[in-house]
């Protein structure tokens, strides 16, 4: 492997699945169908009604299964900044197929979990989750704008609008 972006993509992938295993915890969803304009509509209803409830100016990014741009919304008086980083929270919660919250927890246990911080392309900071119908994972959405917990509760209201 001569590809220095592969070889941190392989090394963190397999650190991710290594703190899976040794948690025990259930694997992932698998992928499903990428979720319909119709079902991104509604997780962006349900994302926004939740951080105008709470007076919170952010941007909302939905992506497919595949990790496509569906939507993105920038609510008024929102950092420009924030729009790169929904869109890479979103992507990172389908690429890897679990919130980015996972990683921001590995980061902050130091030790050998540092070696995420070579993920190149991939967000660590949570408010990232993945859209699952049926079991499978046909999208995610990614919040940015307030703290990393705010942007995730924001997420969470999205992803829960789209599956009622």
């Amino acid at each position: 492997m001569n590809n220095p972006k592969l070889v941190a993509l392989v090394l963190a992938a397999s650190v991710v699945l290594a703190g899976s295993i040794a948690s025990a915890q259930t694997p992932p969803p698998s992928y499903g169908a990428p979720l319909s304009l119709d079902q991104a509509k509604k997780a962006m209803t349900g994302a926004e009604a939740e951080a105008v409830k709470n007076k919170w100016n952010v941007v909302i990014a939905i992506v497919d299964s595949g990790g496509n741009l569906v939507m993105l919304q920038r609510m008024d008086n929102t950092q420009f900044g924030s729009i790169d980083v929904a869109k890479s929270k979103a992507h990172t919660a389908v690429a890897f197929r679990r919130p980015t919250k996972v990683f921001q927890d590995l980061i902050g246990q130091g030790g050998p979990n540092l070696r995420l911080l070579n993920l190149q392309g991939a967000s660590l900071l949570e408010g990232g989750v993945p859209i699952v119908v049926n079991g499978q994972i046909v999208g995610g959405i990614g919040v940015s704008g307030v703290t990393s917990e705010q942007d995730a509760q924001i997420a969470m209201a999205g992803a829960t609008a789209m599956t009622k």
